[in-house]
């Protein structure tokens, strides 16, 4: 297939992700976190099987795939929490740009202090200005434990330990296969975390609740996913996750289509400032 084939399906599944953030934040209204995040993951073991089927890889879990999956699961677990508690107090919109701007931020962090790595000037520069612009997205002077900012950060956090994790698990782990048994592995969690919730309160709800479970568990994460690990064995990693760029602008964009929220002035221009750090970054890394 044409390389330009690969490129649209990556802008669609940057679309899928980015709107995630307002069909989250619909979620919110309605029930707790336990529960609908008990049924999201559920659900995502269902919408894996057939992709599982086309791919048609033989399933293996052994103690060496436990050792990434449980951990992933865990991570998984909490990144849902801080991101439903997020955007219960805050703009799904702003949540998408912090998280997907400042994780990539933390992710080079982490990989240069876990590895002792001494990067070059350019991604020293590129840090900075991307730290800066998450300084601004997160009002620092205004950040407190409960604010909707604090939950963005950390989920970007959990995200970026979680990256590292996921790279590495490539070795001994068909990515698929990674997210598949990350899925019952969080479906098991939640069971337990939300059965003291009224686990049944779904059957309650509307078709808009329906709906916007439906697309985070199917379209938000078990197709957008798979697209972009198939788009980057054909593309290379460098290049398909330069398109993660887009998911911010598709978050503020379906958040102000759907929720009516509007940009937030300190979202726009951290956002902008951290966009700008990353592709300093990632210049560099495809020079070395």
């Amino acid at each position: 297939m044409p390389s330009n084939y690969f490129t649209y399906l990556l802008i669609f599944a940057m679309f899928l992700w980015g709107a995630g953030w307002p069909a989250l934040k619909v979620l919110t209204y309605e029930l707790p976190v336990e529960v609908v995040s008990f049924w999201r993951f559920f659900l995502m073991i269902f919408a894996f099987l057939p992709i599982l089927y086309f791919f048609k890889k033989p399933l293996r879990l052994n103690l060496k795939t436990l050792y990434y999956v449980l951990p992933s699961a865990i991570l998984n677990v909490l990144f849902m929490i801080f991101a439903f508690l997020g955007v219960q107090k805050g703009f799904a919109g702003s949540g998408g740009v912090i998280i997907t701007t400042l994780s990539p931020i933390l992710t080079f962090i982490l990989v240069s202090l876990v590895f002792r790595k001494h990067p070059p000037k350019m991604q020293i520069i590129g840090l900075i200005i991307g730290f800066v612009g998450g300084m601004v997205m997160l009002k620092v002077s205004n950040l407190h434990f409960n604010g909707a900012e604090f939950y963005f950060f950390l989920c970007a956090l959990v995200w970026a330990i979680l990256t590292l994790i996921s790279q590495r698990s490539h070795a001994v782990v068909h990515p698929i296969h990674y997210s598949f048994y990350i899925a019952i592995v969080a479906t098991v969690i939640f069971f337990f975390i939300a059965l003291p919730h009224d686990i049944l309160a779904v059957t309650t709800q509307g078709p808009k609740f329906w709906a916007g479970l439906l697309y985070l568990a199917i379209f938000g994460q078990t197709i957008a996913t798979t697209i972009f690990f198939i788009a980057s064995g054909k593309l290379g990693s460098a290049q398909a996750s330069s398109f993660m760029f887009l998911v911010p602008l598709f978050a503020l964009l379906t958040s102000f289509i759907l929720l009516g929220e509007h940009v937030e002035t300190h979202i726009l221009i951290g956002g902008g400032i951290t966009i700008l750090g990353l592709y300093l970054i990632n210049r560099s890394q495809r020079s070395l």
